[in-house]
């Protein structure tokens, strides 16, 4: 029996491509133990159990990226963080990391103990604890080219979609238009009208929900329907003929097949999500960070199937002038690029394995 210890937590960006590569390898290898480690604070306390896996909690590490007084308690929580990391490696035969908070102790935790461990990138402009990881093992896992550092001898395997994107692809491929129309009717819509999937990722976006409220009625008068996921942390606006809003969108594969446009931030899943189920997406890349989110999103501007607008230039009136062409771009067709994806799991998985035998 191999132990697995999968590390990725936050946001559904680090949880949801881990719980699909943990669903592959236990389907390959049924008897073996799988565990994930997690903080307190993330969507893993949530998605990581309902998926069917342990979670351990470990301490959270914050780096500032300003000076500040919490920056001071940072090399305790990463000590502590690591102590703990350490005691979960001892018992375990394989790390696998996807970035975030926790995977940095769990890398540094791995390498002390000799744990073999995977690193797997998700983003354009790889995060400073993958980054870390990529020094201490030979075995790295990339979803888009990386030119630079040790992330860039990564193999190429795309993002590991959820199991619901995955089906929603391979059953939408027939005839997408119908797939659009089927989806529309599940989710309580107008097949007629168009719909705008608007959403801020995982945690939801204070910024794009203001905008989409003061524009939400010009938006409804003018023809269209609105499916709006405003994220667990905001307040839930009232529900109205041509409008849907929910804290969290649990059938992510229908809202895409739904919509005719996407209005979101560009996250790495995000990015792949909307270029497997062929749609045409205005990005507003999270201003904050280290500029992965629009890099990510620049694969589908190429391909003329996105567009990116910084949050300071995205407002009612913007939206409320522009929607029209938004419409005009609609697509059903998925872009290229998909099938990569969709083998994704599997090819880490396999990468995984040679981990374990030490690369035979």
């Amino acid at each position: 029996m191999t132990r697995v210890i999968f590390a990725g937590g936050g946001t559904a960006g680090h949880i949801e491509p881990a719980l699909s590569v943990a669903r592959h390898w236990k389907a390959a290898h049924a008897d073996d133990e799988i565990k994930f480690i997690g903080t307190r604070s993330g969507l893993e306390t949530r998605l990581v159990p309902d998926a069917g896996f342990q979670l351990i909690l470990i301490t959270k590490v914050v780096i500032p990226r300003k000076p500040s007084f919490s920056l001071l308690a940072a090399p305790f929580a990463l000590i502590r963080s690591i102590a703990e990391s350490i005691k979960i490696m001892k018992s375990a035969d394989l790390l696998i990391g996807f970035g975030g908070y926790v995977s940095g102790p769990a890398y540094l935790a791995a390498a002390i103990t000799r744990t073999p461990f995977i690193v797997h990138e998700a983003n354009t402009r790889a995060g400073l604890a993958n980054k870390l990881g990529a020094r201490f093992t030979p075995y790295t896992a990339i979803t888009h080219e990386i030119k630079h550092g040790k992330l860039s001898n990564g193999l190429i395997t795309g993002l590991p979609l959820r199991a619901d994107i995955a089906s929603a692809y391979r059953l939408a491929c027939s005839d997408w238009k119908s797939a659009r129309s089927h989806a529309k009717s599940e989710l309580g819509f107008d097949t007629r009208k168009p719909l705008l999937f608007i959403f801020g990722g995982s945690q939801g976006s204070a910024a794009i929900n203001a905008v989409i409220e003061s524009s939400r009625d010009l938006l409804l008068a003018s023809g269209l329907q609105i499916l709006h996921g405003v994220g667990a942390h905001n307040s839930l606006p009232v529900t109205k003929v041509g409008y849907i809003a929910t804290s969290y969108i649990t059938d992510m594969a229908t809202a895409y097949l739904g919509a005719d446009i996407v209005i979101s931030r560009s996250g790495a899943v995000t990015c792949a999500e909307v270029n497997t189920l062929g749609k045409y997406a205005l990005f507003i890349p999270l201003p904050i960070g280290n500029g992965e989110q629009e890099l990510n999103a620049r694969d589908l501007v190429r391909q003329q199937r996105a567009e990116i607008l910084p949050q300071n230039e995205f407002n009612s009136q913007w939206l409320i002038s522009h929607i029209d062409s938004l419409i005009a771009k609609s697509t059903a067709a998925p872009m290229e690029g998909s099938s990569l994806d969709i083998e994704a799991a599997s090819k880490i998985v396999s990468l995984m394995e040679r981990a374990r035998h030490g690369g035979e």
